[in-house]
């Protein structure tokens, strides 16, 4: 049986922050804030706290937030990282938009550019790492754009945390430690960007300080631009085709000053009273709109929580939405893309058919994918005291990205490229100019109009699951968005593997196993999550 949960497991938030204990789910809070709040990597947070109190708005802040985080969680994301989405709310709401920033392929690359061996995998791993897997990274020009249209500080102004602690230095934390314990054999591969995390070819102890000084000397060109373009188009340019061009690598100076971020209308849909927005594909916000679509179908709302069919529903719902998209996802700027009629009632009915076929027979629906791992991703959610919110989602990939990093830049890149399916002919295939398939869904939801909750998350594949059960109870079941996230999760991609939370009780598992699933213990994503307090309005925040 699902857990149970009562009201007073809760704790009393304490000043500046808290953990929250909910059926033994510790979650990290933070108290009401009138001015706004933003939440994520606790560095990035306070610095965007800091810019909403000199007066920025959220879209200034969450940008400060990001680019500090480019810095100090260099495992995660980076400058150099291959892109990410946002989305945005203006005005209460009155404007609600999303930004694409995701990497794009060099225009040198081909469906065949990664060739497989017998058993389907690419050989030597060359689009995961090396100079091959980086395309032409999107996060500095999403940023860019986010502040040209709708802040109201400058790129100078913002990303000067960013060089202080690029310059200055910053503490090494667990999860940095962790990535760098995990990776230190192929990190040194690349003398560049061993000198930077493994100095003197050690780990850093817990706490010690990293620097990279490069990285804040091109950041520091930036700031006096007051502008990401000498990145794009100009010297900055130029020396990071000429690294590609001196290893192999496809992008050029071309590549780099083709590229745009781009701004574009974020999917919605409603349930109960709200309604969801999150960016269409490359991003993964489809895939959870998709399950929720068949939840919603199913008149999933109305099953008993602690009835076994609840569980078994919202799984099998998540394992076609994952089918579909592995199956049809692509880049729909290359592509005619079938999202229309993935989300369209048709389709959604069919899917919540065979749901039902599924829980009568005892066993899973038949799906034909199957899925992989990965990791390497930043979530930040800001909202202010004006009526603005912003998602913002921003990754290398893996930890590290391509384990690669531009000589005298400081520019640790992102592997976007492994991000693209290597077989010739699925729709996710390389192309020129083509954007990757990612599963990053920052999202915002509104209710009866007025916002209410900004929320996305970070853990690779495990994202758009970990959004799609947070945001089913949130929304389903009307929980406490605290409640929500501290429920256990699970996590597959369509096969029959599925990850358990260590939540979920052995008499769960046991249901699971015997209904045809192969079971493991494992952690799902992290989400993170600010949202309006429904008496006072004030912001508040947690993550899990």
């Amino acid at each position: 049986m699902p857990m149970q949960y009562d009201r007073r497991d809760v704790l009393k938030f304490a000043a500046g922050g808290a953990t929250l204990v909910l059926g033994g789910m510790r979650l990290r809070a933070q108290e009401s804030r009138a001015l706004g709040h933003v939440e994520g990597q606790p560095v990035a947070a306070k610095v965007g706290m800091n810019v909403l109190a000199d007066g920025g708005n959220a879209v200034d802040a969450i940008v400060a937030a990001a680019l500090t985080v480019a810095v100090v969680a260099p495992h995660q994301t980076g400058p150099g990282g291959y892109g990410g989405h946002m989305t945005l709310a203006l005005d209460g709401g009155k404007k609600i938009t999303a930004i694409d920033y995701n990497s794009a392929a060099p225009a040198a690359a081909k469906p065949d550019m990664f060739p497989l061996n017998a058993d389907g995998k690419v050989k030597g791993n060359i689009n995961q790492h090396g100079w091959l897997a980086a395309g032409v990274p999107g996060i500095l020009s999403g940023l860019q754009l986010a502040i040209d249209r709708y802040g109201t500080k400058g790129f100078a102004e913002l990303v000067a945390p960013a060089i202080h602690f690029a310059r200055d230095g910053f503490p090494a934390d667990g999860s940095l430690i962790g990535s760098l314990r995990a990776t230190r054999a192929s990190l040194a591969n690349d003398q560049t960007t061993a000198r930077i995390y493994l100095p003197d070819g050690e780990l850093p102890k817990m706490g010690a300080t990293l620097h990279n000084p490069d990285l804040a000397a091109m950041l520091d060109e930036l700031a006096k631009a007051k502008s990401v373009e000498p990145f794009y188009r100009g010297d900055i340019a130029k020396r990071i085709a000429s690294a590609f061009k001196k290893n192999s690598g496809l992008v050029t100076e071309e590549d780099l000053a083709t590229y745009r971020a781009r701004e574009v209308e974020p999917l919605a849909w409603t349930w109960r009273g709200h309604s969801l927005h999150t960016p269409p594909p490359t991003a993964g916000g489809a895939t959870v709109l998709e399950a929720l679509a068949i939840l919603k179908a199913l008149h999933w709302d109305e099953w008993q929580p602690d009835d076994f069919r609840s569980p078994r529903g919202a799984l099998e719902a998540v394992r076609l939405a994952w089918d579909d998209r592995l199956k049809y996802f692509s880049d729909p700027g290359k592509t005619d893309g079938p999202i229309g009629r993935l989300l369209g009632d048709e389709h959604i009915q069919n899917l919540a058919g065979k749901v039902e076929q599924a829980l009568k027979d005892g066993k899973p629906v038949p799906t034909e994918t199957d899925g992989r791992g990965a990791t390497g991703t930043i979530h930040l959610s800001a909202a202010d005291g004006k009526g603005n919110w912003a998602a913002l989602t921003l990754t290398h990939g893996g930890a590290f990205g391509a384990q690669v990093t531009v000589p005298g830049l400081g520019l640790t890149l992102g592997h976007g490229m492994f991000r693209f399916d290597p077989r010739p002919d699925h729709p996710n295939a390389p192309g020129p100019g083509k954007r990757p398939l990612h599963n990053m869904c920052p999202t915002l939801v509104l209710r009866e109009g007025k916002l209410v909750l900004a929320i996305g998350g970070r853990g690779g594949r495990k994202i758009p699951n970990a959004l799609f059960e947070v945001l089913a109870h949130y929304l389903g079941r009307g929980t406490s968005i605290e409640e929500a996230l501290a429920k256990p999760r699970m996590h597959t991609e369509g096969g029959l593997k599925l990850d358990l939370e260590q939540g979920w009780p052995d008499a769960t598992a046991a249901r699971f196993k015997e209904a045809g699933y192969t079971v493991a213990r494992a952690p799902s994503a992290y989400v993170s999550a600010v949202w309006a307090d429904a008496k006072s309005g004030a912001i508040r925040g947690a993550s899990r």
